[in-house]
């Protein structure tokens, strides 16, 4: 083993991590020259690591992709990417449970489950008070054995809100609106009851203690919690919202996981995957639009700044003054849109430049279908190649994909044709397609 024993300052270099080539300022021993030895060291030190991560994702997948969710949970854009990925392996992200979530993200029952430190307006001191309270007196039975045995000083109300807007009390009661309107009433009720055992007041039947079990007891004393008026539940949007708000990511649900297996039919790629497109390149992707904020230019002209995501990552959008006029009407906050546009880079910053845009549910397709022995004669795809080419029309504005359907006896491959292929007006295309005797049909994204 060598030691480095003197350094000697020679002046500035460009290092690139890969040794210099006469002059080094590390000596060793017996007066040789240390070399390439800092970047050795660490490439062997990343390939270790790199080896490791690998064999932990691939043989523990739950507990790896769980650690890296909890290390990285005060990045959105990378607890979002991470939450993608975990869908990719089929792992299942849960909200979190009152009963069951512990401080981070946890392994359980094969799925991922939220830890409520990843929960807005949720402390560390309420989490312990909640966890105390919870491996003291067992699984918490209702929204009222809650508030009477967690110490309300810790948990206060915005807590308690935050808890059940999240979803942490579902699987005691799923309508999130009548825990909401229950607990204006019982975190009174219970406050009361904690004010009384402080003083030595206790309750009736605390003090008497005439049930037969523990068990019987806590269900009298939670008899006497009081409770509003059955109420409906939130929509599920407005459930989601809220979700989202709190948690930072859409958990129990997304708006466009509905899409997710025709989706990439019209869309080749994901906002996660922006970065890896050149400039300029004519791109069409599927999001939620989380925020629009107007903008006027110098001019005078209106624009607008739009904050998009999708089911990998979340980025910002630009809409220019003579796009944001025709398509400013689209633009509304929770709105599901397909929208194409091009790559922009400034300020080592990615962003989306807006060209057009379409709410999914207007969105259409042309399914055209074809046998094996059309999808390989030369003749048949130049004649179909030929009927697309007459319908598309104005290039800007032919944005309709083509899909062909290959139909087998034994399969049936869906085919999303190029961009070159896009239609101008669907309906028309369908038409000359079945007059050339090519099966087809228009297809919404939603399926309806």
């Amino acid at each position: 083993m060598v030691k480095v024993v003197t350094r000697k300052y020679i002046g500035k270099e460009n290092v690139y991590d890969i040794g210099v080539e006469r002059d080094h300022n590390f000596v060793i021993r017996n007066g040789l020259v240390a070399s390439n030895c800092f970047n050795k060291s660490h490439s062997t030190a990343y390939g270790y690591v790199t080896y490791q991560t690998a064999y932990l994702k691939a043989n523990y997948p739950l507990e790896y992709m769980a650690a890296l969710l909890t290390a990285n949970s005060s990045d959105t854009d990378k607890v979002q990417k991470y939450i993608s990925t975990c869908l990719s392996m089929n792992i299942q992200i849960e909200p979190p449970d009152i009963n069951r979530s512990g401080v981070d993200f946890t392994p359980a029952a094969g799925k991922i489950l939220f830890g409520f430190s990843a929960v807005r307006n949720v402390g560390q001191n309420a989490i312990a008070a909640i966890l105390e309270a919870r491996d003291e007196g067992g699984v918490f039975k209702s929204l009222a054995d809650f508030c009477d045995r967690v110490d309300l000083r810790t948990v206060n109300r915005r807590t308690l809100e935050s808890l059940i807007y999240c979803g942490a009390f579902d699987k005691i009661e799923a309508n999130r609106h009548q825990l909401i309107q229950d607990l204006e009433l019982v975190y009174d009720w219970a406050q009361s009851r904690a004010k009384d055992r402080a003083t030595g007041q206790g309750n009736l039947f605390d003090l008497l203690g005439v049930a037969a079990t523990s068990e019987k007891k806590t269900n009298n004393a939670f008899d006497s919690a009081p409770k509003a008026k059955p109420v409906n539940d939130y929509p599920p949007q407005e459930k989601l919202r809220m979700e989202k708000e709190l948690l930072g990511f859409y958990v129990s649900d997304h708006p466009l996981k509905s899409l997710r297996q025709v989706a990439p039919l019209l869309t080749p790629i994901n906002l996660s995957q922006l970065n890896e497109q050149r400039d300029d390149t004519k791109l069409c992707v599927v999001i939620m639009l989380n925020g629009v904020k107007k903008v006027m230019t110098k001019k005078g002209d209106a624009m607008a700044i739009l904050q998009i995501e999708d089911l990998t990552s979340q980025t910002e959008a630009v809409v220019f003054p003579k796009t944001y006029e025709r398509i400013s009407f689209l633009l509304q906050v929770d709105a599901r849109l397909i929208i194409w546009g091009k790559v922009d880079r400034r300020d080592e910053q990615v962003q989306l430049i807006v060209e057009d845009a379409e709410p999914v549910e207007t969105v259409q397709m042309v399914m055209v279908e074809l046998n094996p022995q059309q999808a390989s004669n030369i003749e048949e795809l130049h004649r179909l190649k030929t009927i697309l080419q007459e319908h598309s029309g104005d290039k800007e504005k032919a944005k309709m994909p083509v899909i062909g359907i290959i139909q087998s006896d034994n399969s049936r491959r869906l085919v999303r044709l190029g961009w070159q292929f896009c239609v101008q007006d669907a309906r028309i295309t369908v038409q000359a397609l079945q007059n050339a005797r090519f099966p087809a049909q228009l297809r919404s994204l939603t399926g309806s």
